[in-house]
């Protein structure tokens, strides 16, 4: 039955940055798809996604950490691999992001948002990776976003890193397809997240914004929980490299 290879029962996840928000809603989708899931926060407590993912009926356990650390980012790997067992999914949601004109904005701007966006993708994708090319198979999803396909306006860094991610996403699934292990991302159009507060603020930006997106709306957490499962899933295994957008139609306007 073809709903059978969307099951991810008996399988494990990491997700970082999923206290709450985006993150959170894809931890709470893998585990109502069936996957034991490692939730993560870098300050705040992930408690209440770990137990809206054990109400699932699956595994949970929290995260503690600031992914700009390389420690961090070997230490979640290894608590998860631990805990769990194993590292089937690897789902690297968390992010920043730093809004100022590109002549004013600062250089500790600029590398903190390549550091947490980028740079720490790619040591979790290394760490990860190790261990599903010893066990021949995985699925990674990285976030992009749809600023990976444009320049966007006073986010110099953001649009760097989420252009990084999508090149790194290519890079990794082209060494990665032939051992088993589907590296792909998932590019959110304009979400309604704590990152967007400011621009859905801003009535003139917000208006300009809705007027672009065929859909008539700003997305939520909840419209990329079917991206994230089908990716996560044996449905997906012929797919890699492939950056999937999720933007109620803005890149098609």
């Amino acid at each position: 039955m073809i709903l059978n290879s969307f099951s991810l029962s008996g399988k494990n996840a990491l997700v970082t940055g999923s206290q709450k928000g985006l993150g959170a809603a894809i931890a709470i989708a893998l585990a109502q798809a069936g996957a034991n899931v490692a939730v993560h926060g870098r300050s705040a407590d992930a408690q209440k996604t770990a137990e809206a993912v054990r109400s699932s009926g699956v595994k949970a356990i929290s995260l503690r950490g600031d992914v700009a650390e390389p420690k961090v980012c070997e230490e979640m790997v290894e608590k998860t691999l631990r805990d769990l067992g194993s590292i089937d999914i690897m789902v690297n949601n968390a992010g920043i992001i730093r809004r100022a004109p590109a002549a004013e904005y600062s250089s500790k701007d600029w590398y903190d948002v390549i550091e947490i966006n980028l740079n720490s993708m790619f040591r979790l994708c290394q760490a990860a990776g190790r261990h599903m090319l010893q066990q021949s198979s995985g699925k990674i999803i990285n976030m992009a976003s749809v600023l990976s396909f444009q320049g966007g306006v006073s986010v110099p860094a953001y649009a760097a890193a989420k252009g990084g991610v999508a090149q790194l996403t290519k890079a990794l699934a082209n060494e990665w397809a032939c051992k088993g292990i589907n590296v792909n991302a998932i590019a959110p159009g304009y979400m309604v997240t704590d990152n967007t507060a400011a621009l859905r603020a801003d009535e003139s930006r917000n208006r300009q914004i809705m007027e672009r997106i065929p859909a008539g709306r700003w997305g939520n957490a909840d419209d990329l929980a079917g991206a994230a499962v089908f990716l996560a899933s044996s449905a997906s295994n012929y797919i890699h490299g492939h950056i999937l957008v999720v933007d109620g139609g803005w890149m098609a306007r």
